[in-house]
């Protein structure tokens, strides 16, 4: 089979971190060029400081994996588009819902492919937890989500700006295992968001959820703090109403059921992702969820805003 020649958006931690290895792993793809505005490159691949620039010099590159910052990434995922590039764009997808929804359009409108990804859907034990809550009554849903920023964003400005999601940046990554795993749709019903008094987005928020059909006495609600220090946790609980609960933590990638370990495997959710990129892109299908930012945007719309001391990192 032939290889795609595909060019990374953004050289950032997580394309070094991640996107990077998980291209060079897979036979689908050959990683081939870089845009940067600072020029930055790997294994002294082609740089370009605009996808224009890209296009121009290389027109056999038709994929593009986006890994900047959702805000200001609307205007170059439109430009990728309608030049004709099949699309990947990091979590979160965009700044604002209106933005994802016009790039699907977009995408649809030019026959391209556009995968909005979520890659903490991409665990074993994130797929067995849906396959067992599937036409289960909820009682409960726990979500705690708290780490350090210092350790996981260390001077990246831009989440705490305007569009930048603050503490709902690795938040979301719960929020995308919650709408794949739960057998009912989610909306939000009430939301606290802690703002420090020098920043633009939540350091801290708390949400109550709701069902359009709710069990009695169903309780469902998440935490997430970017203000923890030593050992961080990502765990997600599911109680039912027949009485068993299912315990997801690592970020979704170990599941347990009424406290037995069913699945420990390690986290590969990025080789996962471009092969699952590989399958659209064979079948000429797009792939975009917009659940998790919609939770997102709800808790913006009806969040009390609590101000709190100034945060620098």
């Amino acid at each position: 089979m032939k290889r795609q020649l595909i060019a990374i958006v953004g050289l950032g931690k997580i394309a070094v971190d991640q996107h990077v290895p998980a291209i060079l792993g897979n036979p689908a793809f050959e990683l081939a060029a870089i845009v940067s505005q600072r020029r930055a490159t790997v294994a002294d691949l082609p740089s370009f400081d605009s996808l224009e620039a890209l296009f121009a010099a290389m027109p056999e590159v038709e994929v593009v994996a986006f890994c900047t910052p959702p805000a200001g990434r609307f205007e170059a995922t439109r430009t990728a588009l309608r030049a004709g590039r099949q699309v990947l764009i990091e979590k979160p997808p965009a700044a604002t819902l209106g933005e994802i929804t016009e790039l699907a359009a977009i995408a649809e409108r030019a026959g391209r492919v556009l995968f909005a990804t979520w890659h903490s859907r991409f665990n074993p034990a994130v797929a067995e937890a849906r396959r067992r809550l599937a036409g289960q009554r909820i009682s409960r849903l726990r979500v705690d989500w708290r780490e350090d920023v210092r350790r996981w964003h260390p001077g990246q400005a831009w989440i705490w700006q305007p569009g930048g999601f603050g503490v709902f940046d690795p938040g979301i990554n719960a929020l995308s295992i919650v709408t794949e795993i739960m057998p009912e749709p989610l909306f939000v019903a009430a939301a606290q968001l802690d703002v420090p008094a020098n920043r633009q987005t939540p350091i801290g928020a708390e949400i109550s959820f709701a069902t359009a059909d709710p069990a009695p006495g169903t309780d469902l609600s998440a935490v997430f703090d970017w203000r923890k220090q030593g050992e961080q946790s990502w765990t997600i609980e599911v109680a039912t109403a027949a009485g068993e609960t299912l315990t997801l933590t690592e970020g979704g990638a170990r599941l347990a059921v009424n406290g037995t370990p069913v699945i420990e495997a390690g986290s590969h959710e990025y080789p996962m992702i471009y092969e699952r990129f590989a399958t659209l892109l064979a079948e000429g299908r797009s792939e975009v969820d917009i659940r998790p930012l919609q939770l997102v945007a709800d808790a913006f719309l009806v969040g009390e805003r609590r101000a709190t001391a100034p945060f620098d990192d």
